[in-house]
């Protein structure tokens, strides 16, 4: 059984130092009525709730596997600690522990159901998921048991335009622009990844030490969702959703 990993006590309001999206709220029982589309928790109450930091499988056979997990949860009572402010459908951004202290989102996690991933918030909460994840995509288990993308194979990428994907490769030549920056995979004529990052972001690598010259020739993990400018695109808005691979050992996938 996999314990809660958020940092914390979870019934405890967040330090304000934490980014805004972080921010807790005080812990509220309920009981899982139901799972939704795109693993949406149904609860009793009648509120309607989402996994925060987590990215569900698009393709029909993972995600209905991820629903699935979601449902065998089905009837037990959830302690829920919702952080930041309600998104545009009016549902928190949940961390959800059941009564017999199973974290949903680690779970899902571990059996290889979900990619980490901030989504469109500044803000990776729980970035303790990502090592998680690792111990799942080097057993394969799951959406791990395909091998990732390269990021300079351009055709594979573009075929997955509008999708999320986790891609990996050697950055060579970073472009510092005053509103973006940008991550090159292919020298100039080849088809390859291009990674943009705001200025925001940009600045939060740059404090972690990752500045144009350390990220030129290293290689990294990236994620989130493939878009198309004069080649495939990924907008990262969260630093966490650049890893470092030099010091890791075993093979990607």
């Amino acid at each position: 059984m996999l314990a809660l990993v958020s940092a914390g006590s979870p019934t405890l309001a967040a330090s304000p130092a934490a980014p805004p999206e972080c921010r807790t709220s005080l812990a509220r029982d309920d009981v899982l009525a139901g799972v939704g589309a795109r693993g949406e928790l149904v609860l009793a109450s009648g509120s309607r709730a989402v996994l925060d930091g987590l990215h569900l499988p698009e393709a029909p056979d993972a995600a209905a596997g991820a629903g699935a997990w979601l449902e065998g949860h089905r009837g037990r009572t959830l302690t829920l600690v919702a952080r930041g402010e309600t998104d545009r459908w009016g549902r928190a951004h949940v961390d959800a522990t059941t009564d017999h202290s199973l974290d949903l989102a680690g779970g899902l996690v571990e059996a290889g159901l979900a990619a980490v991933a901030a989504g469109e918030r500044d803000a990776l909460c729980r970035p303790a998921l990502l090592a998680v994840e690792a111990g799942a995509r080097g057993a394969g288990r799951g959406v791990w048991s395909a091998t990732l993308p390269e990021a300079r194979d351009g055709a594979a990428l573009r075929a997955q335009i509008g999708r999320f994907v986790v891609a990996h490769g050697r950055v060579l030549n970073v472009g510092e622009r005053p509103r973006r920056t940008y991550l090159n995979f292919a020298r100039r004529g080849e088809d390859g990844l291009t990674v943009t990052v705001s200025k925001r972001t940009w600045r939060q690598l740059q404090e972690r030490g990752l500045s144009a010259t350390a990220l030129k020739g290293r290689r990294v993990r990236v994620r989130g969702v493939v878009e198309s400018w004069r080649g495939p695109t990924l907008d990262i808005a969260s630093a966490d959703m650049i890893e470092l691979l030099d010091e890791e050992r075993a093979p990607r996938r």
